[in-house]
């Protein structure tokens, strides 16, 4: 599972079908493998989604979008924006009935407009689920199956770096870099892509980042957490990769931890 993948999933969170639903109700479960799926142009794959729980369920497939806001966080949207590929998607069966233990495939498959931009397009299939009449299942469970396009044609990956911001958190500092992606695939910023260091006198600290990512033409904060002796003003040096190719992209800051 893909970090996106895995913060979608933990984003939709269990929700109960009915006010009066007791807490010793069957236990219910669904997953889905992959739960992030790369089509390239008119491509089909395959997901496998099993009910590990213990009653029957019925799973209704939807198609949606998502949005990440600044900090990554990912919402559903009926509307994904200029880079949706919802409406590009068939999911086939729309509606199946699991029993428990059981599982089943779906199929997944694209089919590009006449006229579209190169690079990744996303969208969402959620999977939620329904009791079945008389299986006394009274919660509701929703996961998404994240499902990227690339659309073919020049595939450019070009990051940018804007301010750094510093905020207290807990004890902890938190560094916020402006990162923009004017690139038209999405970016899986982590160690080794984007990477910070605080020198104040002859002491110089590499700081953790938080992995994101960063959908194409969208900008966003790149997160580093720091708990370490350094106060005062410091210099944050920023590295962020570059085309392929080309050198990483280095900005300095001067900041007050």
């Amino acid at each position: 599972m893909t970090r996106l993948a895995a913060v979608l999933l933990a984003a939709l969170v269990l929700a109960p079908a009915s006010a009066g639903a007791s807490t010793t109700r069957p236990p219910l479960g669904l997953t889905a493998t992959p739960a992030h799926v790369a089509l390239a142009g008119f491509g089909r794959a395959m997901v496998r989604v099993t009910n590990p729980g213990a009653s029957p369920v019925v799973v209704d497939v939807a198609r949606a979008g998502f949005a990440l806001d600044l900090r990554g966080r990912p919402k559903v949207v009926s509307r994904g924006g200029a880079r949706a590929a919802s409406s590009w998607l068939t999911v086939r069966p729309p509606r199946f009935v699991l029993a428990a233990g059981a599982s089943r495939s779906l199929m997944l498959s694209s089919r590009l407009p006449s006229r579209v931009e190169p690079g990744d397009h996303d969208a969402l299939v959620l999977l939620t689920t329904r009791p079945r009449r008389g299986s006394g299942v009274l919660v509701r469970m929703r996961i998404g199956i994240v499902v990227v396009v690339r659309a073919p044609g020049r595939i450019v990956r070009r990051l940018s770096l804007g301010p750094l911001r510093v905020r207290r958190e807990r004890g902890a500092r938190i560094l916020e870099l402006d990162v923009r992606n004017r690139g038209n695939v999405t970016e899986s910023l982590e160690r080794g892509d984007v990477g910070l260091t605080l020198r104040r006198g002859s002491a110089e600290v590499p700081v953790r980042v938080e992995p994101r990512d960063l959908r194409p033409r969208t900008g966003g904060i790149v997160q580093f957490r720091y708990r370490g002796a350094l106060h005062g003003w410091a210099t944050a040096t920023a590295r962020i990769a570059s085309e392929p190719g080309r050198p990483p992209v280095f900005r300095a800051y001067r900041v007050k931890l």
